[in-house]
């Protein structure tokens, strides 16, 4: 029974340290990741979404976010994007609107917030 324990613990670890040292330029194009909103968005990614987690540090407001991957998809995609990290090249906004999702601050007003961007080229 301690060996299972011990194989399960190494494949855990192996696993999260994956997951961890995993970088940004090694993602697929769509793919979402969600990191502590002290972290910049990279280039290439937007911020998609906003919430809290204990497993970031405490701040006032949103300590979490999702970023995906844009580089890579094709021209005419749509993607919904949270306004908190300007697109990348080859993006244009083509519409602007408010979202529960991308509420990064506690008190924040309805003011448009999110974006629809369009791959230009």
């Amino acid at each position: 029974m301690r060996r299972f324990r011990t194989a399960g613990l190494a494949l855990l670890g192996a696993t999260l340290v994956g997951a961890v040292s995993a970088s940004p330029a090694q993602a697929s194009p769509g793919e979402t990741r969600t990191v502590c909103a002290d972290s910049m968005t990279p280039d290439g990614w937007v911020d998609v979404n906003w919430g809290t987690s204990a497993s970031c540090r405490a701040m006032s407001g949103s300590n979490i976010k999702m970023i995906k991957q844009l580089d890579g998809l094709p021209v005419g995609t749509q993607v919904n994007a949270c306004a908190s990290a300007q697109p990348p090249s080859g993006w244009t906004k083509v519409q602007t609107y408010y979202s529960g999702g991308c509420v990064v601050f506690v008190n924040s007003s309805f003011t448009p917030n999110a974006w629809l961007l369009q791959k230009t080229s």
